[in-house]
């Protein structure tokens, strides 16, 4: 699928004069600076610079001195002590990071995730119940809780504490626990509020160890798991997420916990080179899978072994359910597109709600967002649990999911969500109506311009301006993602170098030049449809829009051009 080619501009030219003149670096790299609101020199130097000495206090958190308080408390008096988290990958590194450092206290300390289907997502009665018989006396939730208010009011009457860790957002009340720490909170002045449920799990950490009166640095050695929720999660990697990212990546590959480093074998990446996009696309993927396919204790038993056997036993057990998980998507990805081709004219549909009784839960989110790629219109996955359609909803740029559902909420018995994604509860006999509804909603909102993708430009580039000094000033940018995406380059008036080729399952490889400069490697991962249009062109200027990225091949490096879209010129 093509994009609209979307220029992002900088609010003030003159500033991006500015920091090229302070900084001594090339425009193109100042531009991109300005464009991530980076205005002066010791702004661009925090940026580039990060540095755990300039976290925030986690004392800024509301809450924080209370839920410090009753945790110390809870460790010098050897308490029991239950981790209540979540099933996904944020919500089990959250688990493990508190885990293992409770553990090393010597605490009598359990965890309890919720099954995905069973009992669904957050703190529940049969939690509640779990607590009850362990005779525990603390609770611990990490990534989930801010709507506990009754479940918060159980724990209380059998005698128990609750502190609550969690970063959504809150509602008009908040339950009455030991603490509520959430950066969202209305009356919270912690200075940002984009921490993942890791991160404020980490805080409570890094507040603990300073109310024991230990060394700060105790903490650092839980940053790689912080560091694969950040990544995992999708929250802003800015400010303290940025500084914490950047150290647990450091990490990772200085240093990995036994069942990190047991999974990196497996999945033969090797330690010394993992980034951002490998958490995201491999490690991140592998952990949420356990959850996604019921259990999500098994990725905390690996985030937690404490021998290499168990760690590798571990790994191997969780490749086995991602493998079947990844099965499970390829099959439903054919089964919905089979749907798609045979049920829709996508000329005359604004969006897709697709239903099938057999469809498995956990993995009709992930097709979703694959349908919206395909066919750049939002897309509904329902299945049928115990007699109820349940469901996932993505959507595209224009369009908000979750207010739409809100215009049908007298068609579903259940629904939450935010602007992208969301998921809903609904009777059979509504679902005729809601499919109808939905699309007249989708249609009133958005125009066949809507249907095309953004792709969002930084600027425009020469080739001849890539070189080693501009890479090693760009790789600075990383780790990127949400609020620091990896930029994305144009160049124009580009000719293809020798014959364009199709390699491994269908990317498409090539070199290109322009007005003269060398030739520059060029990969366009799944972008095999391309190749005759290239090659039809090929004695035609065209432009590229492009990333730029390290090449590790036979032990060399090499800059190749990430290839995203092209445009032909006429």
């Amino acid at each position: 699928m093509s994009f609209r080619w979307v220029y992002a501009e900088p609010e003030n030219e003159e500033t991006i004069s500015t920091l090229q003149e302070e900084l001594g670096v090339p425009r193109k790299i100042a531009r991109l600076l300005s464009l991530r609101d980076i205005d002066s020199y010791e702004q661009a130097k925090s940026f580039f610079r990060p540095s755990l000495s300039k976290v925030h206090d986690p004392f800024l958190m509301k809450d924080m001195d209370k839920a410090t308080e009753r945790l110390a408390k809870a460790i010098r008096d050897g308490e029991r002590i239950l981790i209540y988290g979540d099933y996904d990958v944020d919500g089990t590194t959250s688990t493990s990071i508190l885990y293992i450092f409770l553990q090393d206290f010597g605490v009598e300390v359990d965890y309890y995730i919720p099954h995905r289907f069973k009992e669904g997502y957050g703190i529940n009665p049969e939690g509640i119940q779990y607590a009850i018989d362990m005779e525990a006396d603390l609770i611990v939730s990490v990534d989930c809780g801010i709507t506990a208010i009754e479940e918060t009011e159980e724990a209380k009457a059998h005698g128990i504490d609750m502190i609550i860790c969690d970063h959504h957002n809150v509602g008009d009340s908040i339950p009455d626990a030991v603490a509520v720490l959430d950066p969202k909170r209305s009356d919270c002045d912690y200075p940002f509020d984009g921490l993942s449920g890791a991160g404020v799990g980490f805080k409570l950490v890094q507040g603990t160890i300073k109310k024991l009166g230990l060394n700060d640095k105790l903490a650092y050695k839980l940053l790689d798991l912080v560091a694969i929720s950040i990544a995992s999660d999708i929250v802003p990697i800015t400010d303290e997420n940025r500084i914490l990212m950047r150290e647990g990546l450091k990490l990772i590959n200085r240093e990995p916990r036994l069942g990190i480093k047991a999974l990196l074998d497996l999945i033969n990446l090797k330690v010394g080179s993992i980034t951002t996009s490998n958490i995201v696309f491999s490690i991140g993927p592998r952990i949420n899978a356990a959850g996604r396919m019921g259990d999500a204790s098994k990725a905390v038993e690996l985030l937690i072994s404490e021998t290499p056997s168990e760690a590798k036993s571990r790994a191997h057990e969780l490749e086995s359910i991602n493998v079947a998980r990844r099965d499970k998507d390829s099959e439903t990805m054919e089964e919905a597109k089979a749907m798609v081709d045979k049920q829709y004219n996508l000329d005359k549909i604004s969006s897709m709600v697709l239903h099938h009784p057999d469809w498995h839960l956990g993995v009709i989110g992930i097709v979703a967002s694959r349908l919206v790629d395909a066919y750049g219109r939002p897309a509904i996955m329902l299945s049928t649990v115990d007699g109820k359609i349940k469901g996932s909803a993505r959507s595209i740029d224009g369009f908000n999911i979750y207010e739409a559902f809100k215009e049908c909420e007298d068609l579903l018995e259940q629904f939450g969500g935010h602007e992208y994604a969301a998921g809903l509860t609904i009777a059979k006999e509504n679902l005729d109506e809601f499919r109808r509804r939905i699309d007249e909603i989708a249609a009133s909102n958005l125009t066949d311009e809507d249907f095309k993708p953004e792709l969002r430009i930084d600027c425009d580039l020469d080739l001849s301006e890539v070189d080693m000094r501009f890479w090693k000033l760009l790789s600075q940018f990383e780790p990127f993602g949400p609020g620091n995406m990896r930029p994305i380059f144009v160049s124009k008036d580009v000719r293809v170098v020798g014959v364009p080729t199709i390699v491994g399952k269908g990317h498409l490889k090539m070199k290109v030049a322009q007005n003269g400069s060398g030739a520059f490697d060029v990969i366009g991962f799944n972008m095999h449809e391309y190749l005759p249009v290239i090659r039809n062109g090929q004695d035609q200027k065209m432009d590229i829009a492009y990333s730029l990225e390290e090449n590790y091949w036979n032990g060399k490096r090499t800059l190749q051009i990430r290839l995203r879209d092209v445009q032909i010129q006429d």
